[in-house]
C-alpha cells in the first residue's frame, strides 16, 4: 500500500524572511509617514500662527507696468542709465535730502584688473590708431579722441598701481506716494534732479516688482542695469552726507547730530530774520533762546524780551541789562497812544495818525469783545478827535506833541452819542480795578542792548492787553531808528487767541525786515497756534524754525506743517532736552543745543539749578561782608 502524505494533514511551509532591502525600505517608508504627519501637524500649527511678516506686510499688492500698488501706498523705480564724464562730489546730495520718502540701493560688481586692463589696451590701441590715422590725412585734431585717450591712460596707470579698482555700479531710487498724480509729480522732481546733474535715467517698464525688489534691504539686484565706472565717482555717489549749515558768520546755535558738525548761522543773512520755537514745556526752549540772546548781545545786537514766567531775570542781570516789570503797582508804564517818531524815511503824518488809530483800535476790540459795526465807527472817530485833541493833526510836528491818555479818550467818548455802555466797560481802565496799568504817560526807556519786559504779575486777563500794548511801543521804538534788533514773544499763543491781536503780530512779523529786526515767536500751545490763519502765516514768514520735542496731540498738526517724514516724527517724539530739528531756508538739521559751563550758569530755567546758585550767590556775599569786617 502506497503512503498518501495528505493523510497526515497539511504542514505550513517555513515563513520568507524579508531581505535586507526590504525592511530597508520598509523603515523608509514609515520614516517618510512619520515625517509627512509631523510636516502636517507642523502646518495646521503655523496656519494659526501670526510672523513678523504678516504684520508688516501690505494687505495687498498690484503691480501694473510702471508701478506697484502696495495697499493704499503707490510705488515707483528710476534707474541710471548713463553718466557724464565728470560728475562733483556729493552730487547725489539733492535726491537724498528731499523731503519724500524714497529707498536707494546700490549694487557694486568687482570687476578683475586684468580684464580691464585688456579691453583698455585693445581702446587705447583703437584711438590711437584712429588719431594717427586722422593726422596722416590731414585731418584737423580731434579733441574728443585725444581726451578719450589721456582718460584711458590715467585709468590703466590707476588700475595698474592700484589706487582705483573697477567696478559695474546700479544705482536704483523708489519713490512713494499716495497717489498716481502725487507719484507721478514727484517721479519728475527726482528726474530732474538726476538732469541737472547730466546723469540719465529712466523709469522701470514691465520690471516693476523686480525694481521695487531691488531697492527693499535684501540684497537682492534683479534689475541688473549696471554701468562700468572705477572707484573714484563711485565713492563719491555715497550717500553718507547730511545738511551743513555752517556758515561764516553768525553764532552757535547747536551741533549737528548728523556729523557732529557745528550750526553756526547768521539769521540776518536770510530772505527775514524771523525765528520761530516750537516745544512741549521741559523741552529746553527758553533755555534754546536765552543761548542764541546771550551769544547774540556779543555781536552788538540789541535784544527786547517779553518775559510772561519772569524767566529771564537771572540772564538780565548777569548781563547788566534793563528789567522792567509791567504790573498794576509797578511804576513802569506804556501808554498805548504813544506814536512812532519815524526818522530819516518820508512818511506823512496822517498815515502815522491813521496807523496808531488802527493799532489802538484793536487793543479797544480786545478790551471790549465784541463790537459792532456802529460801534467800531464811533471809536474810529473818537479816536481821530481824541489826538486832535491834543493838536496831533496831519499838519503837527509830531516831536513836539504829547500823545493823549485813556482819561482824554473816554472824555471824549462821554461827549459824543451812543457811547454810554462803551464808556461804562472802559471807565475800569481809568477809576476801577485795571486803571494803573494804561491811563498814563510812559514812563520806561530801551536804552540797553537787553531790554526785558515782565508781565508775570499780572493777572491774565490784563496780560494780552499789556502785551499787544508792549509790542505796539517796541515797534513805535523800532521804526523811530534802525537798528539790528531781535524781539522775543514767549508764550506767543495768548497773542493768537484774539483776532487782533494775532493780526498785529502778523503784521508785524510782515514788516520787520524793513526795520532790521528779527522777531522770535516761542510757543508750547502748538495746535491753538497753528490753527490761527495768522499762526499759519507766521510760520510761512519766519525764514528759521527750531522743533523741539513734541507731544503725541501735536506730532501731526507739525508734521503737515513742516513736511515731516515719519523718522523725523520719531526724532520729535523720542528726543531729549535740547534736541530737535532745526530749518534754515530750504535746508534743516537734526540739532542739539550744547552751552558752556558759565553759559548755563546765566542761561539755566532749572528750578533746582537756580536755587544753588541763588544760595551760593548769598554764601558768597556773606563771606564777602565777614571778611570786609575783619579788616
Amino acid at each position: 500500500m502506497a503512503f498518501n502524505p495528505a493523510q497526515l494533514g497539511a504542514v505550513a511551509p517555513p515563513p520568507k524572511k524579508d531581505t535586507a532591502a526590504e525592511v530597508k525600505k520598509r523603515q523608509e517608508t514609515e520614516k517618510i509617514s512619520r515625517e509627512r504627519e509631523l510636516l502636517e501637524e507642523e502646518r495646521v500649527y503655523r496656519k494659526g500662527v501670526v510672523s513678523i511678516r504678516d504684520l508688516i506686510a501690505p494687505a495687498g499688492m498690484k503691480v501694473d507696468p510702471t508701478l506697484v500698488q502696495l495697499g493704499e501706498t503707490f510705488l515707483r523705480t528710476i534707474f541710471v542709465v548713463t553718466y557724464p564724464r565728470y560728475i562733483s562730489l556729493g552730487w547725489f546730495s539733492p535726491v537724498i535730502n528731499m523731503n519724500y520718502p524714497l529707498d536707494v540701493a546700490m549694487f557694486f560688481y568687482p570687476v578683475k584688473a586684468p580684464v580691464i586692463l585688456k579691453q583698455l589696451k585693445k581702446k587705447a590701441g583703437v584711438l590711437e590708431a584712429t588719431i594717427l590715422s586722422d593726422a596722416e590725412k590731414g585731418k584737423p585734431r580731434d579733441p574728443i579722441s585725444e581726451q578719450a585717450l589721456r582718460d584711458v591712460e590715467d585709468l590703466r596707470d590707476s588700475l595698474t598701481q592700484g589706487t582705483e579698482h573697477f567696478f559695474q555700479f546700479a544705482l536704483y531710487v523708489t519713490v512713494y506716494a499716495k497717489d498716481k498724480k502725487a507719484l507721478d509729480k514727484l517721479s519728475e522732481d527726482v528726474e530732474s534732479i538726476f538732469g541737472g546733474k547730466l546723469i540719465y535715467t529712466k523709469r522701470v517698464f514691465y520690471t516693476a516688482e523686480q525694481g521695487f525688489n531691488s531697492t527693499i534691504p535684501l540684497g537682492n539686484d534683479e534689475l541688473m542695469i549696471t554701468y562700468n565706472m572705477n572707484s573714484s565717482p563711485c565713492a563719491s555717489s555715497f550717500p553718507f552726507i547730511s545738511a551743513d549749515l555752517t556758515s561764516d558768520n553768525g553764532i552757535l546755535f547747536g551741533i549737528n547730530r548728523h556729523n557732529n558738525s557745528l550750526i553756526l548761522f547768521d539769521r540776518f543773512s536770510m530772505q527775514n530774520a524771523n525765528y520761530i520755537v516750537f516745544a512741549t514745556s521741559g523741552a529746553g526752549k527758553s533755555y534754546t533762546v536765552k543761548l542764541e540772546i546771550l551769544r547774540s548781545l556779543m555781536m552788538g545786537t540789541e535784544v527786547i524780551v517779553i518775559d510772561p514766567e519772569m524767566e529771564y531775570k537771572h540772564l538780565s542781570d548777569a548781563v547788566g541789562g534793563t528789567y522792567i516789570n509791567i504790573s498794576l503797582a509797578s511804576d513802569a508804564k506804556i501808554n498805548p497812544f504813544d506814536l512812532p517818531r519815524p526818522v530819516g524815511e518820508e512818511v506823512s503824518v496822517e498815515d502815522i495818525i491813521r496807523s496808531a488809530v488802527i493799532t489802538v483800535k484793536g487793543l479797544l476790540r480786545i478790551m471790549l469783545g465784541t463790537i459792532t459795526p456802529q460801534e467800531d465807527s464811533v471809536l474810529d472817530r473818537a479816536l481821530l478827535e481824541t489826538y486832535a485833541k491834543k493838536d496831533i493833526t496831519p499838519d503837527a510836528d509830531l516831536a513836539r506833541v504829547e500823545p493823549p491818555i485813556m482819561q482824554d479818550f473816554i472824555e471824549v467818548l462821554e461827549g459824543m452819542e451812543g457811547t454810554k455802555d462803551i464808556v461804562i466797560k472802559l471807565k475800569k481802565f481809568t477809576e476801577g480795578t485795571f486803571s494803573g496799568l494804561f491811563n498814563s504817560p510812559t514812563t520806561v526807556a530801551m536804552q540797553n542792548l537787553l531790554v526785558v519786559f515782565s508781565v508775570r504779575d499780572l493777572e491774565d486777563e490784563l496780560r494780552p492787553l499789556a502785551v499787544y500794548a508792549i509790542v505796539n511801543y517796541i515797534w513805535n521804538v523800532v521804526r523811530s531808528e534802525r537798528k539790528k534788533r531781535i524781539l522775543v514773544i514767549d508764550e506767543a499763543w495768548w497773542l493768537m487767541q484774539h483776532e487782533d491781536s494775532a493780526k498785529f503780530i502778523f503784521a508785524l512779523v510782515k514788516r520787520c525786515r524793513k526795520y532790521y529786526l528779527g522777531v522770535t515767536t516761542i510757543t508750547q500751545d502748538v495746535n491753538d497756534f497753528l490753527r490761527s490763519p495768522y499762526g499759519q502765516a507766521i510760520v510761512t514768514n519766519s525764514a528759521m524754525q527750531l522743533l523741539l520735542k513734541q507731544s503725541p496731540a501735536a506730532i501731526d498738526n507739525i508734521a503737515k506743517t513742516f513736511m515731516l517724514t515719519e523718522g523725523e516724527k520719531y526724532l520729535l517724539l523720542e528726543g531729549g532736552v535740547g534736541e530737535g530739528i532745526f530749518f534754515a531756508g530750504m535746508k534743516h538739521a537734526a540739532i542739539k543745543v550744547v552751552a558752556s559751563y558759565a553759559e548755563d550758569q546765566v542761561v539755566t530755567t532749572n528750578p533746582q539749578q537756580l536755587l544753588e546758585i541763588e544760595q551760593a550767590k548769598k554764601e558768597f556775599e556773606a563771606a564777602q561782608r565777614a571778611k570786609e569786617m575783619k579788616t
